[in-house]
């Protein structure tokens, strides 16, 4: 399955602006009574700052004109009280959105990673982990600043306009006509250009998520770095991705700002309107000196909020694209299933797990395996040869179920492997890599990761069960035993011991099974030999799978399988096998 991230948000980028707001709600839908409070402080907010000048043009009128200074002050005295109101409703409308915006950030990020953890494999090998970092980082922290700043303002904002366009109309319908007929084009400019303001955005995000990823692979990659001595090689790839960066940067805060100019003209135009259209009708005794007053400042109501909503709007479109990028994980689906059980196809129980008729193709890639049958018994050790690139570490895959086949099924226990679920799968089946991986922390703590059995165990109760499985030896290896640190990206232990652990990890679930892909081959004798110990102390019942490009490591091997060109074939004899690679080696 294609779980390539760009391919899924293909259908994001054509969805529409008012599509993409819907979208959002149910992120905010447990926040409906918070939200129902913010919306109506904004509500007394809005209605305060619009009932400011039309007190203040009824004062000019009726006091100030008249020279009646008890009504001034009566009059000031409630602008003031209004004004009160409305700091406290707005004091009352950013508590409640910060709060807000931090929780629904906590879920979005949360959401987002048990996403990825229930997404396959498959989906990592075909996406960057330092653009996956960036979208629940950054992305996520654009629709936060959106929510936090913008969202409210944005509200507020649509608010006083309307509610200024209303006053402006019924004060003067002509006069009011006339103030907003430049808010007319500069609406509709706005709703044609906005598509490609969303655009820019959302390539600046993805550049940005681009040399996160570039970042992350040289960090991660940094020894091959110093001993190839090419640190200018990876300055060069860095400043190609971070010049990406900044000219899409460049151009998507151009976007942004687009809009600003435009709105303060038309803010402008309006205002002289008033200022012509408000003399000539006091001129002709159809119009007071009061009500221009008031007419001016909502125009500046209805024009000051069309200019916030320049940076606002282009805030949103960034929020957008964010969220676009976001929903692209949040839309994909797993197509690694667990059948039920009712539902699961079985077959005579012949061993311990059996291969039917699997074929296996990697996305947009040649097939790797066709048309495979083979049963593997309880308790023998196999063992998988064949050249590089031949499908060795694919077949083990499938085994444990990292992949499905393309076509036909893989059986375990003589029951589709599909229908065991993922925590009795892992029990049953260890899986160990050649480059083991290990979490910050102790080595005891990585030994007791992911095996339920042992998860509240401290290091006295854990080393009984080391003690008790014969396997104390290698616990002297450790400086401080099971307490040894662990520190991802650095020597804190060495590779052979970080094996052991690895081997340690496995073997104490006493798998049915126990794949070994390569994980020898990076090791020095003594550490090799600690772990042929391991191997020979497994319950009987375990059905060993070595992968190996040493042959001497399969020497005890009970069957040996040539894995290449799509075919997994019985070697037979270990001299058989070493024919069959030979044969390779001279054929290519």
């Amino acid at each position: 399955m294609n779980y390539r991230l760009d391919t899924a948000s293909d259908s994001q980028k054509k969805a529409g602006t008012l599509a993409a707001v819907r979208s959002l709600w149910p992120l905010l839908r447990e926040e409906k009574s918070n939200l129902i409070f913010a919306f109506a402080a904004i509500l007394v907010n809005s209605a305060v700052n619009l009932s400011g000048p039309y007190l203040i043009g009824r004062t000019v009128d009726k006091y100030v004109l008249s020279r009646n200074f008890h009504g001034v002050m009566v009059s000031s005295s409630l602008l003031l009280g209004l004004f009160l109101i409305g700091l406290v409703a707005s004091y009352l409308q950013t508590m409640l959105m910060g709060s807000v915006s931090q929780r629904a950030l906590f879920k979005l990020r949360a959401t987002v990673f048990n996403k990825l953890q229930d997404l396959p494999v498959a989906f990592f090998y075909q996406n960057k982990a330092g653009d996956l970092i960036s979208r629940i980082n950054n992305d996520t922290d654009k629709l936060n600043q959106f929510f936090s700043q913008s969202l409210m303002q944005f509200v507020g904002s649509i608010f006083i306009m309307f509610g200024a366009a209303i006053f402006l109309l019924a004060l003067h319908f002509q006069l009011g006509v006339a103030t907003l007929a430049p808010a007319a084009i500069v609406l509709l400019f706005t709703q044609l250009l906005s598509p490609w303001i969303k655009r820019k955005n959302a390539l600046s995000l993805q550049k940005v998520g681009d040399m996160s990823a570039e970042i992350q692979e040289s960090l991660n990659n940094f020894k091959v770095i110093v001993a190839f001595n090419r640190r200018d090689y990876f300055r060069k790839k860095f400043e190609e991705f971070n010049k990406a960066n900044y000219n899409n940067a460049i151009a998507a805060g151009l976007a942004n700002t687009f809009f600003a100019p435009i709105y303060s003209f038309a803010s402008t135009v309006g205002q002289l309107i008033v200022l012509t259209f408000g003399i000539y009708l006091i001129l002709h005794g159809r119009f007071s000196l009061g009500l221009l007053i008031s007419f001016l400042s909502y125009s500046n109501n209805f024009y000051n909020p069309l200019r916030q909503l320049a940076a606002l709007w282009a805030n949103f479109q960034t929020a957008l694209a964010g969220w676009d990028r976001i929903t692209a994980i949040l839309a994909m689906k797993s197509d690694m299933v667990t059948v039920p059980l009712s539902a699961a196809e079985t077959i005579d129980k012949g061993g311990v797990l059996t291969f039917k008729g699997v074929s296996f193709s990697y996305p947009a890639g040649k097939e790797v395996l066709h048309d495979i049958h083979f049963t593997l018994e309880e308790g023998k050790t196999y063992a998988l040869v064949g050249p590089t690139g031949g499908g060795k570490t694919t077949t083990a895959s499938l085994m444990a179920r990292i992949f499905d086949p393309t076509l036909g099924k893989v059986f375990f226990h003589g029951r589709d492997i599909r229908s065991y679920p993922p925590e009795e799968r892992a029990q049953k089946i260890g899986f160990i890599l050649q480059e083991p991986f290990l979490f910050t922390g102790t080595v005891g703590e990585n030994i007791r990761y992911g095996n339920e059995q042992y998860s509240d165990y401290n290091n006295e109760q854990l080393e009984k069960v080391i003690k008790d499985a014969n396997l104390q030896n290698l616990l002297a290896v450790f400086d401080k035993g099971l307490g040894t640190g662990v520190q991802v990206g650095s020597d804190s232990i060495s590779l052979g011991q970080r094996q052991l652990v690895a081997f340690l990890r496995a073997v104490l679930r006493n798998p049915d099974i126990l794949i070994l892909d390569e994980a020898t081959a990076n090791i020095d004798t003594v550490t090799e030999q600690l772990l042929d110990e391991i191997l020979r102390k497994l319950p009987k019942k375990t059905t060993r799978v070595i992968i190996a490009h040493r042959l001497n490591t399969i020497d005890n091997a009970d069957e040996i399988f040539f894995v290449n060109g799509g075919e997994i074939l019985p070697a037979g004899s270990m001299e058989h096998a070493v024919d069959l690679l030979l044969h390779k080696d001279r054929k290519s």
